[in-house]
């Protein structure tokens, strides 16, 4: 029973054995699968306009799925108040200059005037609504079964 290692200890063989573990696997083929994703996402930063073609196709589907399923108003309703928030967000601007004192000129030659800054990016915009029209058309999916 005496293994020269104090209790509560774990030897080179108990960690290599945890490693092989099925929440182990799992947590790395996420991981691979998250940092694919995430590559794929920042290589479609550059093309704006495909991008948007594809969120108008994806929101088309769902259009044409919610019109022929004569259904799923209540899921397209928060949707729509969804889609609301994100517009208001894209077109307010980051700091609200009625909190502040008002908006102040540059004094030094380091300081940037930056007239409007979005309080949500372009990209974001885009992400969030494509992402919201693909959980949205999952959601009904799964309703109609």
């Amino acid at each position: 029973m005496e293994t020269g290692q104090p209790s509560g200890t774990l030897s080179v063989d108990d960690l290599s054995s945890l490693s092989s573990t099925p929440a182990t696997t799992i947590s790395r083929w996420s991981f691979a699968v998250s940092r694919r994703f995430q590559h794929f996402l920042d290589k479609t930063v550059p093309y704006i306009l495909y991008r948007w073609i594809a969120c108008l196709i994806v929101v088309l589907i769902y259009v044409i799925r919610v019109y022929f399923v004569q259904g799923f108003y209540i899921i397209t309703y928060g949707l729509g108040i969804y889609l609301l928030n994100l517009l208001i967000g894209f077109l307010s601007p980051q700091i609200d200059l009625d909190i502040n004192d008002g908006p102040t000129l540059p004094t030094r030659g380091s300081d940037e005037f930056r007239p409007f800054a979005r309080r949500l990016t372009e990209f974001k915009f885009w992400y969030s609504i494509t992402k919201a029209f693909c959980i949205a058309f999952c959601d009904d999916i799964f309703q109609c079964v």
